[in-house]
């Protein structure tokens, strides 16, 4: 067992902890309480503090082997650069594929990720690259008929991705592309490991 699984282990232990101490605060009589107001107060802000390290945590922790096979998975299996282009920031690489969204910009957290990647965008032209997305409802509770009655339409994937694989490319793009603001030259070496011919275009 690794420090990070150890880290997530101890601190849902610690969380789940932490919120029956609070509920059963809540739930005893008013001149029964051991706890000052306070001190309730004091439980909900490291409660809060604790759950929002676990994905700063994680992505700390990602290996680096992991972050270049997701990147791997961006640019060749999911051909994510095609529509959302190589560095994230939606300049396509391909003019025949949809215009994708800036990735450098998105708000979208881990998970919210995960569930894009996953089902894609009904009706828009993001596709699913689960590859059982919508035959069984895992996605929104949406099956293939629910599509075709709604007259949702999606494109198909370059090809599916594992969930593991989904999860290892939001891994990447966590670690490279979500919330990095515009490329500059420095950003662009730091996304590439070198100071590659396409980072010259960038000003220092």
């Amino acid at each position: 067992m690794d420090g990070m699984t150890t880290y997530f282990m101890v601190a849902t232990i610690a969380a789940h902890r932490l919120m029956e101490l609070v509920d059963v605060g809540f739930r005893l009589p008013a001149d029964s309480l051991r706890l000052p107001s306070r001190a309730f107060v004091r439980i909900g802000i490291v409660l809060m503090l604790l759950l929002s390290s676990i994905p700063a945590a994680r992505s700390q922790g990602v290996d680096p082997s992991d972050i270049a096979y997701g990147a791997e998975l961006y640019r060749q299996k999911g051909n994510c650069q095609a529509c959302h282009g190589w560095a994230g920031d939606g300049r396509k690489m391909d003019n025949q594929m949809p215009d994708g969204s800036n990735l450098r910009e998105t708000t979208l957290d881990r998970q919210n990720l995960i569930v894009t990647i996953k089902c894609g965008r009904p009706g828009r032209e993001m596709p699913a690259f689960d590859r059982l997305a919508y035959s069984d409802g895992r996605c929104f509770g949406l099956k293939q008929a629910d599509l075709r009655a709604r007259q949702l339409q999606m494109p198909d994937p370059p090809a599916t991705l594992l969930q593991s694989e989904i999860e290892t490319l939001v891994d990447f793009l966590i670690a490279k592309v979500i919330g990095k603001g515009p490329m500059n030259h420095a950003k662009c070496i730091e996304y590439w490991g070198s100071d590659v011919d396409i980072c010259r275009d960038f000003p220092n």
